[in-house]
């Protein structure tokens, strides 16, 4: 009995852990759903302003191309220059599950008086720094020294994009349980989403009296993992890759890719006299200011280009070759899908789905494929990194766009070699292990994950398609019609606890998982994969997942 109490005990922490992690990682979303289109924007004005390619094509000296070009620059450089008040702000409404509004104002309110208050204390301790005098590096470099910094024209301590998370933490719990407080009756106004930005204000006074005593031992210690993590090298970079393809099918691996790409757990790299923390900034400067870029600035990067483009197309090509004669001509089609959206967008759950239904062990042999890969293209000396998405359209604008100092031949060298070691270990696993890959069922039967997956995602319909999505007029189902028999696959209204999503993931939490239908949510109802975590359901339906949400959510009465 003892035992038993014991190991539910157990695994209640762990689904509380994991719910935790899985949280804190989609807090992150918000936030850094700008970057993309911010990076973009500062991706290609750096491409066409840059001294060396100016010089190497003329033409683009012209003024008024130029003014175009800093005016993009100067677009995305607004977002990269205020990540930690976009951080504050966006891991507060993230994380809040109702009043998002009152998060919102609570997180900005929080982010200001945190660093006003810092800038009270640095001055009343005379410890301030002053720069009167210096010319603009020279205070920068100063300040560095004092791990103080300016944000939002307030000289305060540096905690960087931390700082913004810690604020977007607190405001969640103060929030959660400010809004449900109860107040006198002649404070009444002042009560529920009203009462969180007034609570923030002494919350961040008491969180910047503590930071100011603990966080330069904290930034000491952040600074040793840092430089931990830069001299891990190539084997730091190759766990990296297996640990956050491992979290993938979980929904986890947001929790790993975000702070190494905004915090300084990423690194910590100096650039034209300045500091920057996490991958992201520092490319983005590195970009900005010319001259060569330091590959360990894109190292949790450029190998993912790698395997998205050349790696799981070959994979693909072994899954075909594999294929029962008889099925190749139907498993061709679709794997070819998958392997092109891969190439393009570098979104690869289609093809890794597919084989990790149905042969969980190719999958741990693709992650350790994948640190392989991305350890070997770093220590080639690739240098070009993408916010997200690696697939072709991003390379071209961050990698071959930005000139030379990106090295992005790399990409296409070693490519060729990660094809062939994709293609020749994935069939070697295939036959030796005869895994139950598409096209290679017994019963005959094509059970890609990912059937309507690929046809949706590439825009492809046939007559076959249109006959089960007869309810609409113009021949597809209707978000709505989508959503009742969403709602109906997870078990009914009864059986939905909540529902969320995240870039391409519907994540519904259910009571009991065996009401749950999976096969008709993919093969009927257009999900490109499923998978469950828990007692979490999640259906990958890219872009399309959010629409779905809010369409159940409305049903449903369900708030966030």
């Amino acid at each position: 009995m003892a035992s038993t109490i014991t190991t539910t005990s157990t695994s209640k922490r762990r689904e509380k852990f994991r719910r935790a992690f899985e949280m804190f990682g989609r807090s992150f979303l918000l936030p850094v759903s700008v970057l993309p289109a911010a990076g973009i924007l500062q991706g290609l004005g750096s491409a066409f302003t840059n001294p060396d390619t100016v010089k190497m094509y003329p033409w683009m000296a012209n003024h008024a191309f130029q003014f175009v070009m800093g005016f993009l620059s100067s677009m995305g450089s607004a977002a990269f220059n205020n990540l930690p008040v976009i951080f504050a702000v966006g891991v507060a409404v993230g994380l809040a599950k109702h009043e998002k509004g009152s998060a919102a104002v609570s997180g900005l309110l929080g982010f200001l008086t945190l660093h006003v208050m810092l800038n009270f204390l640095l001055t009343s301790t005379g410890k301030l720094v002053n720069t009167t005098g210096m010319n603009p590096t020279a205070a920068k470099l100063a300040l560095a020294d004092k791990m103080q910094t300016s944000v939002l024209g307030i000289q305060t301590m540096d905690l960087n994009v931390f700082g913004g998370i810690i604020v977007g933490v607190i405001v969640y719990f103060v929030h959660k349980h400010a809004i449900k407080m109860h107040v006198p009756k002649v404070l009444d106004f002042f009560s529920g989403p009203r009462l969180v930005p007034i609570l923030i204000m002494p919350a961040m006074s008491l969180a910047a009296v503590v930071l100011f005593f603990v966080w330069p031992t904290v930034q000491t210690g952040i600074s040793a993992l840092s430089v931990a993590v830069l001299k891990s090298g190539t084997v730091g970079t190759f766990f990296y890759g297996v640990i956050e393809r491992l979290l993938l099918p979980f929904g986890l691996h947001h929790g790993l890719n975000w702070p190494v790409r905004t915090t300084a757990l990423g690194g910590v790299f100096h650039i034209a006299g300045q500091e920057y923390q996490g991958t992201i900034a520092a490319y983005m400067a590195a970009l900005a200011h010319g001259g060569a870029i330091n590959p360990m600035i894109t190292r949790f990067s450029s190998g993912k280009f790698v395997y998205n483009m050349f790696g799981l197309p070959a994979a693909a090509l072994a899954m075909y070759s594999c294929a029962r004669p008889e099925n190749k001509k139907r498993v061709g089609s679709l794997l070819l899908a998958a392997a092109a959206t891969s190439f393009l967008t570098g979104i690869t759950e289609p093809i890794e789905f597919t084989f990790l239904f149905v042969a969980p062990a190719l999958y741990g042999i693709h992650a350790i494929l994948v640190g392989i890969t991305m350890a070997a293209t770093s220590a080639m000396g690739a240098a070009y990194l993408t916010p997200t998405g690696h697939g072709l359209i991003n390379f071209i604008i961050y990698g071959v766009l930005q000139g030379p100092r990106t090295h992005w031949w790399i990409m296409p060298l070693a490519g060729v070699f990660c094809a062939i070691m994709y293609y020749f270990v994935f069939r070697f696993a295939i036959n030796k292990f005869d895994f139950q890959t598409p096209g290679r069922e017994i019963d005959g039967e094509i059970t890609l994950h990912g059937k309507e997956e690929t046809r949706q995602k590439m825009g492809v319909h046939t007559l076959k398609d249109e006959q089960p999505k007869k309810e609409s007029s113009n021949g597809k189902m209707s978000t709505h019609n989508q959503a009742i028999e969403l709602i109906k696959a997870h078990g009914g209204p009864d059986n939905i606890v909540s529902v969320d999503a995240c870039i391409t993931r519907l994540r519904i939490d259910v009571k009991n998982k065996n009401l749950v239908d999976s096969q008709k949510i993919v093969q009927q109802l257009g999900a490109m994969g499923f998978s469950e975590s828990g007692m979490q359901m999640q259906s990958i339906y890219g872009g399309h997942a959010n629409v779905l949400k809010m369409e159940i959510q409305d049903m449903l009465g369900l708030t966030e």
